[in-house]
């Protein structure tokens, strides 16, 4: 320790988002710590750590996507390595958490897995969770250490302003994601309107009917993951379908699992914009998709981490 803070930090990737990690250590000016992630022949997974972390701050980048359980078993026994290594201080940068939708008893024997997560995260012996855009904001509270919560919004609401459209009303596609509606329209001024909707089984979603005004309207609609893309499509194509003049729609997790691409394909979205957290293979990027990089946010948090700044400052 030095004056209070570790002297020296080292930053540490998995095999969930390389490039993002590439992208991350180029903006703090620190090339990647050695170390390797593989495969023993049965599936089990290896780590090799090819340099010291004793008494290092170290960073470990790695989002918990998909093939989920691998990366996250990968971001474990990453940590299970730098502990038993005695590193000083151990930082889970997880730019996308998963399993964070289940997280309440919605009905009698669910599990909440976004609080077993965050329970074997601390086991594996995790310090500090550095995370983006939480499926809900209360998952926080299921870490028994301190989480620094990032908001991708800053990034979203740049890119919206360069674009001065006309005309504009930011659109909620459920109920749920209305406070992130209102944070994107506020700096665009603009008013929002709310998709009221039903979900008759998982990934599956009726629009019921559209609260506010967005006929003649250029439409946005703001969520913090697409996945099937279900919700969202059907909501794009409600709006047309009662007079939007144009659609668009934003997220900050690509989650795009089954036949996602085929309905973004089918859409009427003008415009889809994804923020980095997740990687998506060229084979998966469509005409559509607009993709901003999340690395100088995540830079900036985790050096002012490792100096003791405040993070919050990002956001005021």
């Amino acid at each position: 320790m030095k004056n209070g803070q570790f002297s020296e930090y080292k930053i540490f990737t998995g095999n969930s988002h390389p490039q993002l990690a590439e992208e991350i250590s180029s903006v703090m000016g620190k090339p990647l710590g050695k170390s390797e992630v593989k495969k023993f022949s049965d599936g089990e997974i290896a780590v090799n750590l090819y340099e010291t972390v004793r008494g290092v701050d170290c960073y470990i980048i790695q989002s918990t996507n998909d093939p989920v359980n691998d990366n996250l078993m990968e971001i474990l026994i990453m940590i299970d390595a730098m502990k038993r290594a005695s590193a000083g201080r151990i930082n889970a940068v997880i730019p996308y958490y998963g399993y964070a939708r289940q997280d309440r008893k919605a009905k009698a024997r669910d599990p909440i897995t976004a609080k077993l997560v965050a329970d074997i995260l601390v086991a594996a012996g995790a310090d500090r969770v550095l995370t983006m855009d939480l499926h809900a904001a209360q998952i926080q509270g299921y870490f028994n250490i301190p989480v620094d919560h990032l908001l991708g919004m800053p990034v979203l609401i740049d890119y919206w302003k360069d674009k001065n459209i006309e005309d504009l009303v930011v659109v909620s596609p459920d109920h749920g994601s209305v406070t992130r509606a209102r944070n994107l329209a506020q700096p665009l001024n603009c008013p929002i309107a709310i998709v009221d909707k039903r979900r008759p089984e998982p990934n599956k979603s009726e629009i019921m009917n559209i609260i506010g005004d967005i006929e003649g309207k250029n439409c946005i609609i703001v969520d913090d993951m697409i996945d099937t893309a279900g919700t969202i499509c059907n909501a794009g194509q409600a709006l047309i379908d009662l007079g939007a003049k144009s659609v668009s729609a934003c997220a900050t997790h690509a989650v795009l699992s089954g036949p996602a691409l085929e309905r973004l394909e089918a859409s009427p979205f003008d415009e889809v914009v994804f923020l980095n957290t997740i990687p998506i293979p060229e084979e998966k990027r469509l005409n559509k998709f607009k993709i901003l990089s999340v690395a100088p946010l995540f830079a900036e948090a985790m050096l002012r981490i490792h100096n003791n700044d405040s993070v919050s400052k990002l956001f005021v």
